[in-house]
Protein backbone atom coordinates (compact mmCIF):
# COMPACT_ATOMS: atom_id res chain seq x y z
CA UNK A 1 0.00 0.00 0.00
CA UNK A 2 3.03 2.11 0.91
CA UNK A 3 4.46 1.86 -2.49
CA UNK A 4 0.69 2.26 -4.42
CA UNK A 5 0.86 5.71 -2.50
CA UNK A 6 4.44 6.64 -3.47
CA UNK A 7 3.49 5.52 -7.17
CA UNK A 8 -0.09 7.17 -7.67
CA UNK A 9 -0.80 9.62 -4.98
CA UNK A 10 -3.90 9.07 -2.30
CA UNK A 11 -6.64 10.30 -4.60
CA UNK A 12 -5.74 8.13 -7.75
CA UNK A 13 -5.34 5.02 -5.30
CA UNK A 14 -8.66 5.79 -3.68
CA UNK A 15 -10.01 6.79 -7.40
CA UNK A 16 -8.57 2.66 -8.28
CA UNK A 17 -9.85 1.01 -5.07
CA UNK A 18 -13.47 2.33 -5.05
CA UNK A 19 -13.81 1.79 -9.08
CA UNK A 20 -16.21 -0.49 -10.52
CA UNK A 21 -14.97 -4.07 -11.27
CA UNK A 22 -13.26 -3.85 -14.78
CA UNK A 23 -12.66 -0.33 -15.11
CA UNK A 24 -10.04 0.42 -12.04
CA UNK A 25 -6.42 0.42 -13.00
CA UNK A 26 -3.63 -2.34 -12.27
CA UNK A 27 -2.17 -2.55 -9.03
CA UNK A 28 0.85 -4.23 -9.16
CA UNK A 29 2.78 -6.26 -6.85
CA UNK A 30 -0.45 -7.87 -5.31
CA UNK A 31 -2.53 -10.79 -5.69
CA UNK A 32 -6.28 -10.53 -6.81
CA UNK A 33 -7.23 -12.26 -3.25
CA UNK A 34 -5.22 -9.50 -1.60
CA UNK A 35 -6.53 -6.63 -3.87
CA UNK A 36 -9.93 -7.45 -3.49
CA UNK A 37 -9.96 -7.02 0.47
CA UNK A 38 -8.08 -3.43 0.10
CA UNK A 39 -11.80 -2.90 -1.87
CA UNK A 40 -13.47 -4.19 0.39
CA UNK A 41 -12.34 -2.13 3.03
CA UNK A 42 -12.12 0.99 1.01
CA UNK A 43 -15.76 0.88 0.22
CA UNK A 44 -16.60 0.34 3.86
CA UNK A 45 -14.35 3.56 5.16
CA UNK A 46 -16.34 6.27 6.24
CA UNK A 47 -14.22 8.54 6.73
CA UNK A 48 -16.33 11.88 7.71
CA UNK A 49 -17.92 9.47 10.30
CA UNK A 50 -13.95 9.08 11.65
CA UNK A 51 -13.21 12.48 11.70
CA UNK A 52 -16.38 13.27 13.37
CA UNK A 53 -15.54 10.83 16.12
CA UNK A 54 -12.21 11.87 16.64
CA UNK A 55 -13.24 15.29 16.96
CA UNK A 56 -15.69 14.51 19.54
CA UNK A 57 -12.68 12.97 21.85
CA UNK A 58 -11.11 16.42 20.70
CA UNK A 59 -8.64 14.89 18.77
CA UNK A 60 -7.62 15.32 15.37
CA UNK A 61 -6.04 13.76 12.05
CA UNK A 62 -2.47 13.72 10.83
CA UNK A 63 -0.53 13.01 7.83
CA UNK A 64 2.58 13.44 5.89
CA UNK A 65 2.92 17.33 5.19
CA UNK A 66 1.22 18.77 7.68
CA UNK A 67 3.07 21.07 10.47
CA UNK A 68 2.77 18.45 12.78
CA UNK A 69 3.76 15.47 10.88
CA UNK A 70 7.00 13.76 12.62
CA UNK A 71 9.33 13.91 10.22
CA UNK A 72 11.12 10.69 11.57
CA UNK A 73 8.34 8.73 10.50
CA UNK A 74 9.51 9.17 7.09
CA UNK A 75 12.36 7.09 8.16
CA UNK A 76 10.30 4.11 7.39
CA UNK A 77 9.55 4.60 3.65
CA UNK A 78 6.53 3.02 1.82
CA UNK A 79 6.05 1.28 5.38
CA UNK A 80 5.18 4.60 6.81
CA UNK A 81 1.48 5.46 8.16
CA UNK A 82 -0.88 7.24 5.89
CA UNK A 83 -1.72 9.39 8.77
CA UNK A 84 -1.53 9.09 12.63
CA UNK A 85 -4.92 9.82 14.77
CA UNK A 86 -3.58 12.14 17.63
CA UNK A 87 -5.40 13.22 21.41
CA UNK A 88 -3.71 15.52 23.39
CA UNK A 89 -2.85 19.16 23.29
CA UNK A 90 0.38 18.59 22.78
CA UNK A 91 2.38 18.49 19.34
CA UNK A 92 3.25 15.78 18.07
CA UNK A 93 5.99 16.13 16.16
CA UNK A 94 7.58 18.69 18.91
CA UNK A 95 7.63 15.79 21.49
CA UNK A 96 9.29 13.38 18.99
CA UNK A 97 11.80 15.42 18.75
CA UNK A 98 12.87 14.65 22.24
CA UNK A 99 11.23 10.95 23.00
CA UNK A 100 12.46 7.71 24.08
CA UNK A 101 10.89 4.82 24.01
CA UNK A 102 10.71 2.08 26.99
CA UNK A 103 9.32 -0.97 26.54
CA UNK A 104 9.40 -4.42 28.05
CA UNK A 105 7.14 -7.65 29.32
CA UNK A 106 3.47 -7.74 29.92
CA UNK A 107 4.02 -10.37 32.91
CA UNK A 108 7.13 -8.60 33.76
CA UNK A 109 8.99 -8.75 37.12
CA UNK A 110 8.75 -6.09 40.22
CA UNK A 111 12.07 -5.09 39.53
CA UNK A 112 10.82 -4.16 36.13
CA UNK A 113 8.09 -2.31 36.94
CA UNK A 114 10.35 -0.79 39.53
CA UNK A 115 13.28 0.19 37.04
CA UNK A 116 10.17 1.56 34.04
CA UNK A 117 8.41 3.80 36.34
CA UNK A 118 12.46 4.80 37.62
CA UNK A 119 13.95 5.33 34.55
CA UNK A 120 10.42 7.54 32.64
CA UNK A 121 10.32 9.67 35.97
CA UNK A 122 14.17 10.86 35.34
CA UNK A 123 13.34 11.26 31.78
CA UNK A 124 10.20 13.13 32.15
CA UNK A 125 11.90 15.27 34.65
CA UNK A 126 14.95 15.78 32.53
CA UNK A 127 12.60 16.97 29.91
CA UNK A 128 12.10 13.88 27.39
CA UNK A 129 9.03 12.51 26.36
CA UNK A 130 8.36 8.87 27.14
CA UNK A 131 6.79 7.14 24.55
CA UNK A 132 5.45 3.58 25.07
CA UNK A 133 2.30 1.55 24.22
CA UNK A 134 -0.27 1.13 27.12
CA UNK A 135 0.07 -2.09 27.84
CA UNK A 136 0.24 -3.72 31.44
CA UNK A 137 3.15 -4.44 32.85
CA UNK A 138 6.52 -2.06 32.13
CA UNK A 139 4.78 -0.07 29.73
CA UNK A 140 2.11 1.21 31.99
CA UNK A 141 4.81 1.58 34.46
CA UNK A 142 6.64 4.17 32.13
CA UNK A 143 3.44 5.86 31.65
CA UNK A 144 2.67 6.04 34.93
CA UNK A 145 6.14 7.20 35.64
CA UNK A 146 6.00 10.31 33.68
CA UNK A 147 3.00 11.16 35.36
CA UNK A 148 4.16 11.10 38.34
CA UNK A 149 7.23 13.08 37.73
CA UNK A 150 4.65 15.96 35.84
CA UNK A 151 6.02 15.04 32.91
CA UNK A 152 4.99 14.26 29.15
CA UNK A 153 4.44 10.86 27.94
CA UNK A 154 2.66 9.18 24.56
CA UNK A 155 0.56 6.16 24.15
CA UNK A 156 1.09 4.22 20.85
CA UNK A 157 -1.86 1.99 20.64
CA UNK A 158 -2.45 -1.09 17.69
CA UNK A 159 -6.60 0.06 18.09
CA UNK A 160 -8.48 3.46 17.95
CA UNK A 161 -7.86 6.19 20.16
CA UNK A 162 -11.25 6.08 21.02
CA UNK A 163 -11.33 2.30 22.34
CA UNK A 164 -9.27 1.70 25.44
CA UNK A 165 -7.25 -1.80 25.37
CA UNK A 166 -6.62 -3.47 27.96
CA UNK A 167 -9.74 -2.26 29.47
CA UNK A 168 -8.58 -2.01 32.76
CA UNK A 169 -6.18 0.55 31.63
CA UNK A 170 -9.39 2.96 30.66
CA UNK A 171 -8.40 5.46 33.71
CA UNK A 172 -4.33 5.46 32.42
CA UNK A 173 -5.68 6.56 29.30
CA UNK A 174 -7.82 9.15 29.75
CA UNK A 175 -4.86 10.32 32.09
CA UNK A 176 -2.25 10.24 29.24
CA UNK A 177 -4.69 11.86 27.07
CA UNK A 178 -4.99 14.74 29.44
CA UNK A 179 -1.68 15.34 30.03
CA UNK A 180 0.19 13.99 27.05
CA UNK A 181 -0.76 12.63 23.71
CA UNK A 182 -2.71 9.42 22.63
CA UNK A 183 -1.51 8.28 19.26
CA UNK A 184 -3.07 5.62 16.87
CA UNK A 185 -1.97 4.60 12.78
CA UNK A 186 -5.99 3.09 13.04
CA UNK A 187 -9.05 5.01 12.86
CA UNK A 188 -11.50 5.42 15.18
CA UNK A 189 -13.36 2.46 16.64
CA UNK A 190 -10.56 -0.32 15.09
CA UNK A 191 -9.97 -3.14 17.58
CA UNK A 192 -6.48 -4.63 18.08
CA UNK A 193 -5.00 -7.85 16.99
CA UNK A 194 -1.97 -9.40 16.69
CA UNK A 195 -0.71 -8.36 13.60
CA UNK A 196 -1.65 -4.58 14.58
CA UNK A 197 0.25 -4.99 17.31
CA UNK A 198 3.50 -5.86 15.83
CA UNK A 199 2.48 -2.95 12.87
CA UNK A 200 2.10 -0.97 16.21
CA UNK A 201 5.72 -1.07 17.15
CA UNK A 202 7.29 0.27 13.81
CA UNK A 203 5.46 3.53 14.43
CA UNK A 204 6.98 3.40 18.31
CA UNK A 205 10.65 2.90 17.09
CA UNK A 206 10.44 5.56 14.31
CA UNK A 207 8.71 7.76 16.45
CA UNK A 208 11.60 8.33 19.05
CA UNK A 209 15.43 8.79 19.21
CA UNK A 210 15.62 5.54 20.85
CA UNK A 211 14.37 2.25 22.51
CA UNK A 212 14.58 0.89 25.93
CA UNK A 213 13.73 -2.67 26.53
CA UNK A 214 13.64 -3.00 30.53
CA UNK A 215 12.11 -6.47 30.34
CA UNK A 216 10.88 -8.86 27.62
CA UNK A 217 10.52 -12.64 27.02
CA UNK A 218 13.45 -13.86 24.18
CA UNK A 219 10.93 -13.68 21.17
CA UNK A 220 8.58 -10.94 21.97
CA UNK A 221 7.21 -7.35 20.34
CA UNK A 222 9.55 -5.54 22.31
CA UNK A 223 12.61 -6.76 21.14
CA UNK A 224 10.95 -6.50 17.34
CA UNK A 225 10.81 -2.51 18.46
CA UNK A 226 14.30 -2.57 19.39
CA UNK A 227 15.09 -4.31 16.07
CA UNK A 228 13.30 -1.98 14.06
CA UNK A 229 14.89 0.73 16.45
CA UNK A 230 18.05 -0.75 15.28
CA UNK A 231 17.45 -0.48 11.44
CA UNK A 232 16.49 2.73 11.56
CA UNK A 233 19.57 3.89 13.10
CA UNK A 234 18.41 4.47 16.61
CA UNK A 235 19.92 4.56 19.93
CA UNK A 236 18.59 0.46 21.44
CA UNK A 237 19.40 -0.02 25.04
CA UNK A 238 18.23 -2.84 27.63
CA UNK A 239 18.72 -2.60 31.20
CA UNK A 240 20.24 -5.92 32.21
CA UNK A 241 19.05 -7.93 35.73
CA UNK A 242 20.76 -10.33 38.36
CA UNK A 243 17.71 -12.15 38.46
CA UNK A 244 17.05 -15.26 36.88
CA UNK A 245 14.39 -16.78 33.63
CA UNK A 246 14.20 -16.03 30.42
CA UNK A 247 12.28 -12.73 30.83
CA UNK A 248 14.83 -10.86 32.42
CA UNK A 249 17.84 -12.16 30.81
CA UNK A 250 16.41 -11.23 27.13
CA UNK A 251 17.69 -7.54 27.56
CA UNK A 252 21.23 -8.77 28.32
CA UNK A 253 21.22 -10.86 24.80
CA UNK A 254 18.76 -8.52 22.57
CA UNK A 255 21.69 -7.35 20.79
CA UNK A 256 22.53 -10.73 19.91
CA UNK A 257 18.61 -10.93 18.56
CA UNK A 258 18.79 -7.96 16.38
CA UNK A 259 22.02 -9.38 14.75
CA UNK A 260 20.11 -12.58 14.33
Amino acid sequence: MGGWLRRYGPVELLTRLTARAGTAGPLPGAGEQRIRGYRTRAAAARPERDLERAAELGGRFLCPGDPEWPGQLDDLGDARPVGLWVRGRADLRIWALRSVAVVGARACTPYGAHMSGYLASGLAERGWVVVSGAAYGIDAAAHRGALAAGGATAAVLACGVDTVYPRGHAELVRRVAEQGLVVAELPPGSHPTRSRFVLRNRVIAALSRGTVVVEAEYRSGSLATARAADRLGRFTMGVPTPLAGGATLAPIRFRLAIAA
